[in-house]
């Protein structure tokens, strides 16, 4: 039978182990050692409870069924909302939001491994990046409203869902993730952006083959503001296939 060692059994044996020690080779100055070691121990002891609670305040700290399903039940409107740009141009079935997200993520998945890049957190931050579109739909800059005043609307639309998850450390982590990116403060952060102007080129790519458009204004927008190597290699080879289309 398996016997899960409990931490105060482990400090209960390390501080008989070095009794026995000091009974067998006594120190020169045992007291201050052994006064050192109890006290260790007994922090090893403490840190373990610790550690045990805030496991299991973690764990209960995940949102509620009721939270989870009122969460999600408002992603759903990133399934359903269009791209602005695309109904703009008369796009036949437009990617929707979370279509532009999901393959964001699937970049993120994808992409070589660089030094001094969490390819995880980008993964999870293509995920959120346009979460808060949720409840302000998809702001574009001809809808002359400032990047402040959409700045402000996203930001206030995002803590709204937070505090509809519950709060705690996933909505910290969907707030954390949605912040660095929207202030480019990560190389995380640089990679997404980049990844978010690739998604929406190489989707202008397959329309105007597909749909027959002409849809250069989006690779005009885009053109020299990538910021990665990764970002600017991908960009080039769009471009490329696009030049080879024509």
């Amino acid at each position: 039978m398996n016997h899960r060692t409990t931490a105060t059994e482990t400090a209960y044996f390390f501080t008989n182990l070095f009794a026995f020690c000091t009974f067998l080779f006594p120190p020169t100055s045992s007291s201050f050692h052994f006064k050192n070691f109890k006290s260790s121990s007994f922090r090893v002891c403490r840190m373990a409870s610790e550690s045990s609670s805030s496991s299991s305040s973690s764990s209960s700290a995940a949102p509620s069924p009721s939270s989870a399903i009122d969460f999600l039940s408002l992603c759903h409107r990133l399934k359903s909302t269009k791209r602005t740009g695309w109904v703009r141009k008369d796009i036949a079935g437009p990617e929707s939001i979370a279509d532009h997200m999901y393959r964001m993520g699937l970049m993120a998945l994808i992409s070589s491994d660089t030094p001094g890049i969490n390819r995880d957190k980008c993964i999870k931050m293509a995920i959120v990046h346009d979460i808060a579109e949720a409840i302000v739909g998809d702001i574009t800059p001809l809808d002359g409203i400032s990047k402040v005043e959409k700045n402000r609307r996203e930001k206030e639309a995002l803590e709204h869902m937070c505090k509809l998850l519950g709060g705690g450390p996933r909505a910290e982590e969907i707030h954390e993730l949605w912040m660095e990116y929207e202030e480019n403060s990560t190389n995380e952060a640089k990679v997404v952006k980049d990844f978010d102007k690739i998604e929406m080129i190489l989707q202008a790519l397959e329309y105007e083959k597909e749909q027959d458009k002409d849809l250069e204004e989006f690779f005009q927008s885009t053109a020299g503001k990538f910021q990665t190597d990764l970002g600017k290699a991908w960009a080039s080879e769009i471009v490329s296939r696009r030049k080879k289309q024509d």
